[in-house]
Parts: C-alpha cells; structure tokens; sequence
C-alpha cells in the first residue's frame, strides 16, 4: 500500500464518520425537540433518556450509512479534483483503475463495520429501543391484534378473535388437530389467559370436542360428538403471549440468526407478514454491496474537475442520494405487500445503480 493509498483511505474514513456524526447530532436533536414533552408527561429522568439515546443513535447510524459513506466520497474526491490532485495522479502514469483501489479498500472497511453492527449489535441495542418507545410512545391500541390465525404445532392450528398483549387475555379460542389433513379434534373457549406464574394458559368456558368416525370428517355438528366443557381448564400450548404481539418493524431488535429462525418459524405457522422479515434479512446482506456500488459511483460523479468549484458534485451527490433512497423506499414497500420479491427489492436498487456507474465511467477523465 503506498502513500497516496493510504492519503486516500484516511481521507474518506474521517470524513465519513465525521459526516456520520453531525447528521446524528442533527437528527438526535431534532428526535429530542419532538418527544421532550413525551418524556416530560412520564417523569423520565436525565438517565433514562440518555439510555433511551445510546440506543436510538447506533440504529440512525446504520440507517444513514450507505448515503453517508457516498457523500462523504464526493466530497473528498471533488476537492481532491478541484485541487488537481486527481489529474496529477493520472499525469503520474497511474491508472483510473489503479486509483479506485484505495476507495474499494476504504469500502471494504466500512462495509464489514456495517454489515456486522447491522447484524449483530444495533439489534440488541435495538431491543431495548423498541422496548421503551412501546411503554412511552405508543398508543394503547397497538396492544391489540384480532383475526389471529396460525399453525403452532404440525397439523395443529390456532384461531383467536383477538388478543390483547398488556392484559395477556384472548377471546373466542379455538384449537383444531388435523390428521392426514381430517379434523380430529377441536377445542373452543370463550376467553383464554396467560398464567404468568404457572406458565400455562387458562381456559375460561372451554368445549373439548371429537370427531366421530362414523360420519364424513367436516367441522359440522353431525361430524363433532362433545367430549368435555368447563369453565375453567389450564394447558399448555406451544405458544407464549411474546407470539401475539404487534410485529410492526419488530424485526430491527433480531440478529442475523434470530431473524432467521423467525421467519422460519412465521412460515411454519402460516402467520401473515413474513414478507417484512425477508426484505429486511435480504437488505442485511445487500447493505454491504450497496457501500462498494456508492463509492464506485461517488467517485465517478466527482472526479472529473468543475470550473464552478465543488459544490456543483456535492449537489448532484445529494440528487443521486435522494433518487436512490426513493428508488429503494418504493421497491422495498412493493416487497412488503408481497408484490415483488424480497431478493429483488434488496438487489434490484444495487444492480440499477451498478449498471448506471458502469455506464458513466467511460466518460470520467483517464
């Protein structure tokens, strides 16, 4: 690695995290100005909101990355070209090519930090985030889910009317077993409830229901002989209230492998909005090919000299910016409604993107 390399690497990873740290501070205070009479209203303390803050800034930290990193590449090489750095290092006999080593290397770096701080520690920092914007911020009415279906067991499935996540309690329960897809059993209950202390639900007004195997198997009064009622019945079931939750953006407190095993588990239940955690999983991993696509195409906008000074890249940079996050606003809400695939919307703003640079470099000065 030679001199310059090291200029160039050193160049673009101050300016970044410096550009990283006042568009924080700028957002942080304006996050503070918006909810001060939020923390007021709940008798928050100094403490509590500077802990509620060391979680909020790594997750805006990440989510500003790839725009920040392609900004501050801008910045440096359209300074580096209005100072004739660049046509001096090209004068020199060494290689366009040769020169975007150090860029890529400056990306690799800022790449891995990313994609392991996206991975792995903003998530846990995240959980704690989400935790105390539930309890002060939000309203009451997100405690609420209806219309619960899903599969908690092999050929065993859940149907809820609703089930509110602060009381813990249910309403009209029922529970279907199935056997080489034929209904063999089907338990109802007017109100169920979580027993914290014994860790089991509660059965209120509960029938317990066969199927008779004289008749055609279909969940029918002819088919359904009663076994059992109550008014009351503990069980266990393979599932806690942490399930009925509220899974808006919940994905941003799971690593990489909790965020696996839960869209696994959502797909084996036949839970609605998997198609959320997908998007977000696959932009994990595209996150990092998305820094090396935005400092090959920062470099290419800025390196030509402009006799209007810097300013001229540094708004076309912020154009492009503004195109890309909108492009991948719109691909990624496509993928979430289940209009598109959670792959392309990762990738596709990436590919675009890397086609376009590829397609401008032929007119950056050699």
């Amino acid at each position: 690695m030679t001199i310059l390399d090291r200029y160039i690497i050193k160049k673009i990873l101050s300016t970044f995290f410096y550009v990283v740290l006042i568009l924080v501070a700028i957002i942080a205070v304006i996050d503070i100005t918006e909810k001060i009479d939020k923390f007021s209203k709940n008798n928050l303390g100094v403490n509590a909101v500077l802990g509620y803050y060391g979680d909020f800034i790594p997750w805006i930290a990440g989510l500003l990355t790839p725009i920040t990193v392609f900004i501050s590449v801008v910045y440096v090489t359209s300074r580096m070209a209005a100072h004739t750095e660049i046509i001096a290092i090209l004068s020199s006999g060494v290689s366009f090519k040769r020169l975007l080593v150090p860029y890529m290397v400056a990306s690799f770096v800022i790449a891995g930090i990313t994609f392991y701080l996206n991975g792995w520690v903003i998530p846990k920092s995240n959980q704690d985030r989400i935790l105390f914007e539930t309890q002060y911020f939000r309203s009451n009415n997100n405690s609420n889910r209806g219309n619960i279906h899903m599969q908690i067991e092999p050929n065993v499935y859940l149907f809820m009317q609703s089930f509110n996540s602060v009381t813990n309690n249910g309403f009209q329960f029922s529970l279907e077993r199935f056997d080489d897809n034929r209904l063999i059993q089907k338990v109802t209950a007017e109100n169920i409830q979580w027993d914290s202390a014994k860790q089991k639900w509660n059965l209120r007004y509960w029938k317990k229901k066969m199927v008779d195997s004289l008749f055609i198997v279909r969940d029918s009064p002819s088919s359904l002989s009663l076994i059992s009622n109550g008014e009351s019945l503990d069980t266990t079931l393979a599932v806690t209230p942490k399930d009925f939750d509220n899974n808006d953006r919940n994905y941003d407190g799971l690593s990489m492998g909790e965020l696996t095993d839960h869209i696994a588990k959502m797909k084996f239940r036949g839970s609605t909005g998997v198609e959320i955690f997908e998007v977000e999983k696959q932009i994990r991993f595209a996150s990092p090919f998305t820094v090396f696509v935005l400092v090959f195409m920062g470099v290419i906008v800025s390196a030509r000299k402009s006799r209007g000074g810097t300013g001229f890249q540094i708004a076309l940079g912020f154009l492009l910016s503004f195109v890309f996050i909108l492009f991948f606003t719109m691909t990624r809400t496509y993928a979430e409604t289940g209009s598109l695939s959670p792959f392309l919307a990762a990738w596709l703003p990436n590919t675009v993107f890397a086609i376009i640079s590829v397609g401008m470099y032929k007119y950056v000065p050699r």
